[in-house]
């Protein structure tokens, strides 16, 4: 939390390439990289998840801002071992709020 308030949540969706595939066995140190690129950007990786399906693994993350969370996936993009998807998701409190102002 900065400043009081919560920081925006991301969820992001991850793809093997070639490269990281081939390398799979260093992918728990790249994720212990992860984090650190998050952290010194001012994020934080919440949760991991290899997952079963269209996509390789999950990371649940936040960041201060969109342009912080675009600019860690450029990040870990370049690096060539996944491709991303990242999405701003809103939290249930969040959800309510912008419901609750239509007009």
């Amino acid at each position: 939390m900065k400043g009081g308030s919560i920081m925006p949540t991301y969820i992001t969706l991850l793809n093997w390439t070639q490269k990281g595939i081939e390398n799979v066995k260093d992918a728990p140190k790249r994720l212990e990289g992860a984090k650190k690129l998050y952290k010194a950007a001012g994020a934080e990786i919440k949760a991991f998840y290899l997952v079963l399906g269209q996509y390789d693994a999950v990371v649940l993350s936040e960041a201060p801002n969109d342009e912080t969370a675009a600019r860690i996936a450029l990040s870990v993009g370049r690096q060539g071992n996944v491709r991303t998807q990242t999405m701003r998701a809103f939290a249930e409190s969040e959800y309510r709020k912008l419901v609750g102002s239509l007009k």
